[in-house]
């Protein structure tokens, strides 16, 4: 086999393997993952980028990147069944800071630096180190902040003020395209639509990147070259 077609070929064999993998897995954000997930990723990664690039016999290759992707599936189901081993690979997570109050004890187990924490803190909006009633660093590195009560936004439900359901919009233009499915559930028509954009001046769909009705029956367009920067 020709050494290009070969490489096509070893490419593919990653690539599709890669997609399978990552769709048993699971949908989950990079932000949300463990030290232990990213090295995993990160291996298996390289594993996949060693069989394009190699002379060395794919079917064993595919084998070995196989083999840690089982493990790693096998690993996430059972730290799905089993706490006691989830807590040893992912960890619990530690309280740091505690009524305003940083716990050093538990700083100094997890190896965090009080520089990180007051950075981690400031990106949630807790300035004042002594308007935070908890701080959790969870076990994917990332800090949770409960603020102290006096210190949290006010809400309309604090005030006793009442307020209307709000739901999800639903598209009904797309990057120009009408959704027809959706206009069928709101129990919609194409003329209806196309009446309600010409109102505002739209001759044709093709102009609109979305237009979307919330629930209270309000159509929200937004068009293509909109000039908003140059206002």
């Amino acid at each position: 086999m020709p050494e290009g077609l070969q490489i096509v070929f070893r490419s593919a064999a990653a690539f599709f393997t890669l997609l399978i993998f990552t769709r048993i897995l699971g949908k989950q954000q990079v932000s949300q993952l463990t030290f232990f997930d990213y090295i995993i990723g990160i291996t298996v990664g390289s594993i996949a980028a060693d069989i394009i690039d190699s002379n060395r016999d794919l079917v064993w290759q595919m084998i070995g990147l196989t083999s840690w992707m089982a493990l790693a599936f096998v690993l996430q189901v059972v730290t799905l069944k089993s706490r006691k081993l989830s807590k040893i690979i992912d960890g619990d997570p530690v309280v740091v800071v505690k009524n305003g109050k940083i716990l050093e004890q538990n700083m100094a187990k997890m190896r965090y630096k009080t520089k990180e924490l007051l950075e981690q803190l400031r990106t949630k909006g807790a300035f004042d180190l002594g308007n935070v009633e908890f701080a959790i660093l969870e076990s994917n590195g990332e800090l949770s902040v409960l603020q102290k009560s006096q210190h949290l936004p006010v809400t309309p439900n604090d005030m006793n003020i009442p307020t209307k359901y709000k739901g999800l919009s639903t598209s009904l233009i797309l990057e120009g395209t009408i959704i027809r499915e959706n206009l069928d559930k709101c129990g919609l028509t194409v003329d209806w639509l196309l009446g309600e954009i010409k109102k505002q001046g739209i001759k044709s769909p093709k102009e609109i990147i979305i237009a979307s009705l919330d629930t209270e029956g309000k159509l929200y367009i937004d068009k293509y070259n909109d000039d908003v920067g140059n206002k």
